[in-house]
């Protein structure tokens, strides 16, 4: 399918590795001149590199952290005219309520909130006058279905959630649609982490702690990092134009409720 977008300009947050760099490849594919950002130079400069060596495509790194007002701009000034954006962060680090204080929060906010609903306000201006944008949070399953360790991540993603549902219902009629993906087991270094902090309480091998964790998941395997960002540029294409607002879950099919 021709997602109708080679020759647009895309924006992906903290997308160095990972499922930042699962959307920046996939929409690289498509022909999207992507503008990718980390806070390692040198891993960003291999992930440029082999994004372009790939696609043959136009990739731009960016060294930045959009937690920072610093970061935001300099991202945002690289590419003022992005017709994409996907925003993207690392995540809190599992733990427990009780051991979580103002200063948690506050960090956790900056980055998987404030962080990004700045690029967003940044660069919103701009695909409303072109009539074109596309906006895709990378938020959590812990969105829908929270988990006790996972407290910081579902207090800040879904704030998130609210402020980009309420901002997508007045932009889609300049054809500027927001959606958010929830992930759920993708087969990142986040992953290995998870398995590894499992292995480490249940004092278990790092092999049974992943099946154990496969187990968990309805399609009883964890999922693709190509499977998440092709959903992303799908998002991202002319055909989705009448999708905004709706969080989409990448999960093997896991999540119990209806809605």
């Amino acid at each position: 399918m021709d997602l109708h977008i080679a020759g647009k300009k895309a924006i992906i947050c903290a997308s160095s590795k990972g499922l930042g760099k699962a959307c920046a490849l996939s929409l690289s594919r498509e022909g999207v001149i992507i503008y990718i950002n980390g806070r390692n130079e040198q891993t960003l400069e291999d992930a440029v590199k082999e994004i372009h060596i790939e696609t043959g495509n136009p990739v731009f790194g960016v060294v930045a952290d959009i937690t920072t007002e610093d970061g935001r701009l300099k991202l945002s000034s690289a590419c003022p005219d992005a017709d994409i954006l996907v925003t993207n962060n690392e995540g809190p680090k599992p733990g427990k309520f009780e051991d979580w204080g103002r200063d948690e929060y506050i960090q956790a906010f900056d980055a998987n909130m404030l962080g990004p609903v700045l690029m967003i306000r940044a660069l919103l201006p701009g695909m409303k006058e072109r009539q074109f944008g596309r906006i895709v949070n990378i938020t959590s399953a812990m969105v829908k279905a929270p988990s006790p360790h996972q407290g910081l991540s579902t207090a800040a993603r879904t704030a998130l959630t609210a402020v980009c549902k309420a901002i997508s219902r007045e932009v889609v009629a300049d054809n500027v649609t927001i959606n958010n993906l929830l992930p759920e087991r993708i087969d990142t270094g986040r992953q290995q982490q998870m398995t590894q902090r499992l292995a480490t309480m249940e004092n278990i091998s790092f092999s049974e702690a992943r099946a154990r964790l496969e187990q968990t998941i309805a399609a009883k395997r964890f999922g693709k990092t190509e499977e998440f960002g092709d959903m992303c540029a799908y998002l991202c294409s002319t055909q989705a134009a009448f999708i905004s607002g709706q969080n989409i879950q990448i999960d093997g099919g896991s999540y119990r409720g209806i809605l």
